[in-house]
């Protein structure tokens, strides 16, 4: 039989696989393993946190359990519950709320016996995917008001625990300010992390941690779906790269030995750096660009005023130096295109104030911040940012 660090190893590993955001932050997580909690939880490790699992508990769930059990204490952590329910006055009633919030994130068939749903409580017709202060509020009115007889047995029946050990919860609570924004600091520094080794793998951030992870990184909601819309936008049009890999070479499989190949567009966008582009207008820019990063085309930035300024690949963990603030001509971008030959597409993030360019590709699209007169005369697609 596997041992306990087996066993996680192997729940973390899955995951990498299947759920890399999940897997990575997981792996940022001190491990714990005691028979001192019934179950599991997370508790405190020095100005951080850690998953505390009871060995015997763990190793009689299914893998599929394990999974569930994982990522609800992952979901508390990121969600910040242990270091706000000291500011409830019931923390039975808090547990229940927290529970609730995560565990709709969560398959059904991974939450382990006894995980709280929604449905747990039909009388109430709880919302779904509303906040844990939105639960702990109409929980604490159907409780004063005696509507709720599946809350009042639960109540009943549970001492502050869920399936899940929220025990260990107590230790958080009577934290000093400073040592809760460590600890936030902390978890932040995780959770950015984790992001970022799952967009640079082209992985999927989870929807559930959208708003947290644009908020630490700063960025702005996408305005346009741009998945979907690059798709139609460029097509079926690829560059080919190809990638030496050490590998030897296996007869069973056809192509040239150690070699990779890749279709992947290659997406060349200006950015408008006039003096007529306000800092806000350039936050969105770059906020945009950083939406357009996540689609798995290749992306290279081009500044422009009147003169060509830089061009690189982006990247959206670099903090941008602004290049250029003075007059606008899209034409040194339109050039370098033409002249690049390798693209597969252009963008071109601006204000709209200039005279249209000579010798514009046809895949071209213009994403205009304001709209002008002159904005009639750009050739090819034109949308709004606002």
């Amino acid at each position: 039989m596997d041992n306990i660090q087996d066993l996680v190893a192997k729940t973390t590993k899955e995951l990498i696989l299947t759920e890399p955001f999940y897997g990575l932050f997981l792996i940022g997580i001190n491990k714990k393993f005691t028979d001192q909690i019934p179950t599991a939880g997370v508790s405190k490790h020095g100005i951080g946190m850690q998953l505390t699992i009871n060995p015997e508990f763990y190793i009689n769930l299914s893998n599929l359990h394990r999974i569930g059990l994982i990522k609800h204490e992952l979901l508390h952590i990121a969600f910040g519950h242990l270091l706000m329910r000291d500011i409830y006055s019931n923390h039975k009633l808090f547990n229940i709320a927290a529970d609730l919030e995560i565990n709709q994130y969560i398959d059904i068939n991974k939450l382990p016996e006894g995980g709280l749903l929604l449905s747990s409580f039909p009388e109430l017709n709880l919302p779904s995917k509303a906040g844990t202060k939105v639960y702990y509020n109409l929980l604490e009115q159907a409780q004063e008001d005696g509507t709720s007889p599946s809350l009042d047995n639960l109540m009943d029946k549970m001492d502050g625990e869920s399936e899940y050990c929220h025990g260990t919860w107590n230790e958080f609570d009577d934290l000093s300010e400073p040592d809760k924004k460590l600890m936030e600091k902390q978890v932040e520094h995780q959770l950015k992390q984790s992001a970022e080794t799952t967009i640079k793998k082209q992985g999927d951030i989870p929807g559930e941690f959208k708003d947290i992870i644009e908020r630490l990184f700063h960025i702005e909601p996408a305005k346009f779906d741009w998945k979907s819309y690059l798709k139609r936008f460029v097509g079926n049009s690829s560059v080919v790269y190809t990638k030496k890999l050490r590998r030897k070479y296996n007869k069973r499989y056809s192509g040239s030995p150690g070699l990779k190949i890749k279709f992947k567009n290659h997406i060349l966008v200006g950015v408008d750096t006039s003096g007529s582009v306000n800092n806000e207008e350039l936050k969105e820019f770059f906020s945009e660009l950083a939406h357009m990063s996540k689609t798995g085309h290749k992306i290279s930035v081009a500044q422009c005023d009147t003169r060509l300024r830089t061009v690189e690949e982006f990247n959206p963990k670099k903090d941008w130096e602004i290049h250029g603030r003075g007059g606008t001509s899209f034409q040194p971008v339109i050039d370098h295109y033409n002249e690049k030959g390798s693209y597969t597409a252009l963008i071109y993030l601006t204000d709209g104030e200039a005279y249209p360019p000579d010798n514009c590709p046809n895949n071209t699209l213009w994403c205009l911040s304001s709209i002008s007169d002159m904005n009639d005369e750009l050739p090819g697609q034109v949308i709004k940012l606002n």
